[in-house]
C-alpha cells in the first residue's frame, strides 16, 4: 500500500505544480497584455544604421546660434557634422565640443523631431554628460513654432528632462506657460535624484493627456501637473508638440558655476526614441 500511495502522492504534486505555473504565466500574460493594450507605438527611431541621424525623422535647428539662444549659450550648433551628432552601434551620439566655430568656443547639436504629437507616452532612453557647465535637454515645443517668433512661454514649454553638469544626477522636469514660466519661478515643476545618470542610460518618459501631465525617470513618477480648467495662459498644452535633442553649453543655467574647459568632448547618447498613444 505504501509503494501505491508514494507514487500517487508525487503525481499530484506535480500535477498542482503544473496547475500553479499554468495560473502564474496567465496572470503575468493578462498583466503584460494590460499594459501594452494601454499604449500602441506610433513613432520610433532605434539608431539602427551608421552615420548622420536619419534625415526623415531629424532636422537639425540653428536659428538661435547668433543670440545665444537667449541664454547667452556658449556653443554653436552644426548641421549634419558628423563630429556633433552620429550614429553609430545603435546609438545616436550628440557631442559638444571645446573648439573655435563660426565665433564660439564650442560646437553641438539640437535635433527636433520633423513629426508632432498631440497627447501620448514620449519615451527618451539616454545617457547623459557630466562635465561642469553642460546643459543637456529632452523637451518639446509646439508644432511651427521658431526661435524667432519670440512669443514664447506662452505658446508653452514641456521639459521631459533637464539636467546641469554643476548639479550632477538631479533631473528636472517643467512646464512652462504664460503663467507658469521660470523668469517668476512660477513654473511647474520637480526633480528626482539619479546619481548614475553619467554612467547608466535611463528611460526618460512623459505622459500626456488633456488633463494631466506626468514624468518618469524609469518607473519613478515624481511630476504631475493637472490641468486645473483655467485656460491657455496656464495649459496651453492643446496643440501638437515636436520632440528636441541637445547639448547646450553654459548659458544662465549651465554656467551658473563656471564651464570647466578641460572636461569635453561630452556626449549625450540615446539609445531610442519612442512615441506612443493610446488606442
Amino acid at each position: 500500500m505504501k509503494n501505491i500511495l508514494i507514487p500517487l502522492f508525487l503525481g499530484t504534486l506535480l500535477l498542482l505544480f503544473s496547475c500553479k505555473q499554468k495560473i502564474d504565466s496567465k496572470s503575468s500574460n493578462d498583466v503584460a497584455s494590460k499594459s501594452q493594450s494601454k499604449y500602441q507605438l506610433i513613432w520610433h527611431d532605434e539608431f539602427d544604421v551608421t552615420g548622420l541621424p536619419d534625415s526623415t525623422k531629424w532636422n537639425y535647428d540653428t536659428e538661435g546660434n547668433a543670440s545665444g539662444w537667449g541664454n547667452s549659450e556658449a556653443q554653436y550648433y552644426t548641421t549634419a557634422r558628423k563630429e556633433n551628432a552620429w550614429v553609430e552601434n545603435g546609438i545616436l551620439n550628440i557631442k559638444a565640443r571645446r573648439e573655435m566655430f563660426q565665433g564660439k568656443a564650442y560646437t553641438s547639436a539640437r535635433l527636433h523631431s520633423k513629426t508632432a504629437w498631440l497627447y501620448g507616452k514620449i519615451e527618451v532612453r539616454a545617457k547623459l554628460p557630466n562635465g561642469r557647465g553642460t546643459w543637456p535637454a529632452i523637451w518639446m515645443m509646439p508644432e511651427g513654432w521658431s526661435f524667432h517668433d519670440g512669443n514664447w512661454p506662452n505658446i508653452g514649454e514641456i521639459d521631459i528632462m533637464e539636467h546641469v553638469g554643476h548639479d550632477l544626477g538631479v533631473i528636472h522636469a517643467s512646464a512652462h506657460s504664460k503663467d507658469y514660466q521660470w523668469q517668476k519661478g512660477t513654473q511647474k515643476t520637480a526633480t528626482i535624484r539619479i546619481p548614475d545618470v553619467a554612467e547608466n542610460f535611463h528611460s526618460y518618459i512623459w505622459e500626456w493627456t488633456p488633463n494631466t501631465m506626468r514624468a518618469y525617470v524609469d518607473d519613478q513618477l515624481y511630476f504631475e501637473y493637472k490641468n486645473e480648467g483655467l485656460g491657455i495662459s496656464k495649459w496651453p498644452y492643446i496643440k501638437p508638440f515636436y520632440l528636441i535633442l541637445n547639448v547646450a553649453i553654459g548659458g544662465a543655467w549651465g554656467s551658473v558655476e563656471g564651464i570647466d574647459t578641460k572636461a569635453f568632448p561630452q556626449s549625450m547618447q540615446v539609445d531610442y526614441v519612442r512615441i506612443y498613444q493610446k488606442k
